[in-house]
């Protein structure tokens, strides 16, 4: 029996505009299934609709046609559960760096409600969480006085503060130069060693999407539909040494043939 997909969307359409006006169609009969603590890549040419997939996986957006569930519920409104984090950190310049994680413990529920209650072990796991990703002892920084690869550490940390069962990334890397977005791609997939959430990463970087993801799947120019899926059956934990090996790099190069294809239409 084929086990249920945590997330499944099914022949979904998305089109932006006021119904009787000129209407933009973002994605066109998209179809994809993530298996719960599955970590998916999604890549494309600019435009293809990958961040209109993360804004309907989370419900921010509703279809226009097509199914879309989450853990089998349908998804008729902003999911709960979520961890988000994007190009930029966007981190609050006024609070430090623990404060700065810990707000979502300040609105997600059931933590908001008692937050003061458990505010020593929401500390303590945000300082466990800042020592995971090489940021031991810098709680008490704030963000001006971090790097732009600390900040993104940190803004992982806020994402992961709530134990989210699904974590969305939308370029969270892309901002970085390419040592320090390397070193994060390690952080990243420690990360989910060790929590195993269910992750989609959005990325322009294919080298990035192969060394995290389980399956990379490649989006057509807009709109979007899923054109190739390709499962990366490369053992773990990824090095990156293992990004020049000679598998890793087919696989790239594989993905790359099917992008330029579709660019090139």
């Amino acid at each position: 029996m084929e086990q249920q997909a945590y997330i499944d969307l099914q022949d979904v359409t998305l089109s932006y505009g006021e119904e009787g006006a000129e209407q933009t169609l973002a994605l066109e009969h998209t179809t994809l299934k993530v298996a719960k603590g599955e970590f998916i890549a999604v890549v494309g040419t600019s435009g293809c609709g990958k961040s209109s997939l993360m804004k309907l996986v989370t419900g921010l957006i509703p279809p226009t046609s097509g199914k879309l569930a989450v853990n089998g519920k349908t998804v008729t409104r902003p999911i709960q559960g979520v961890g988000m984090a994007f190009q930029s950190s966007t981190l609050m310049p006024w609070r430090n760096t623990l404060g700065n994680i810990m707000l979502p413990l300040e609105i997600v529920e059931p933590y908001k409600r008692r937050l003061r209650q458990d505010r020593k072990q929401h500390i303590e796991k945000a300082e466990v969480l800042l020592a995971s990703v090489g940021l031991k002892g810098l709680g008490k920084k704030f963000p001006w006085e971090l790097s732009g690869g600390m900040q993104q550490r940190a803004s992982l940390c806020r994402a992961l503060i709530h134990s989210p069962d699904l974590l969305m990334l939308d370029e969270p890397f892309g901002a970085l130069d390419a040592f320090t977005r390397e070193e994060l791609w390690d952080v990243m997939q420690n990360l989910w060693l060790d929590r195993r959430f269910t992750a989609i990463l959005v990325t322009h970087d294919l080298r990035e999407a192969v060394y995290l993801a389980d399956t990379v799947y490649v989006m057509s120019a807009r709109p979007g539909r899923i054109l190739h899926a390709k499962r990366v059956d490369i053992p773990r934990p990824r090095s990156l040494q293992t990004s020049f090996e000679p598998r890793f790099v087919d696989i790239v190069h594989e993905l790359r043939e099917h992008i330029g294809h579709e660019h090139s239409r």
